[in-house]
């Protein structure tokens, strides 16, 4: 479904453009950058899941006595900090073999997760979170709230998956 709205948007030629680049070739071609770039993406999701993690746990109940606020203060930072390190190292990767991740379905459920995961964290903070001085600390979120972080935490783990599964695509 990605692959369809992708190629209705850009020239059916664009993956053989972004495959020819000489950064394709070199992550295709170099003994050590496309495993380099690797774990550099797994580095920034192991922090980006780790910091969700740690928030949605403490949402689902776990550790009631962090005040949730200066928990995200904390946090969200480190989420946003790690999209430096996995935005661009999946771009690079992607440069390696447009084509076939462009057409595989596990890429675009991939892909699809991660935009779940990105709606359901901005509904969380334009929603639900915007009374979190009622249940900061010592009490229990809301069943919105809890919704919100059970979703998320299946979320990543369903991107973590796929990102696993795509080298046995």
């Amino acid at each position: 479904m990605i692959a369809a709205v992708v190629n209705t948007l850009l020239p059916p030629s664009w993956t053989a453009w972004v495959a020819g680049t000489p950064l394709a070739a070199a992550m295709r071609e170099g003994v050590w950058l496309y495993p380099l770039v690797e774990t550099v993406h797994i580095v920034g999701f192991a922090l980006l899941v780790g910091a969700v993690a740690m928030f949605d746990l403490r949402v689902l109940g776990c550790a009631r006595g962090l005040p949730v606020r200066a928990l995200g203060r904390h946090l969200l930072p480190w989420a946003i900090g790690s999209l430096l390190l996995i935005v661009p190292a999946g771009l690079l990767m992607f440069t390696s073999q447009p084509a076939q991740f462009a057409a595989n379905g596990t890429f675009q459920l991939k892909l699809a997760l991660i935009a779940a995961a990105g709606i359901n964290a901005a509904a969380f903070h334009l929603g639900v979170y915007r009374g979190v001085a009622r249940w900061d600390v010592g009490a229990a979120a809301p069943v919105g709230a809890k919704v919100h972080a059970l979703l998320s935490l299946l979320l990543w783990v369903g991107v973590i998956g796929c990102g696993r599964l795509l080298a046995y695509a």
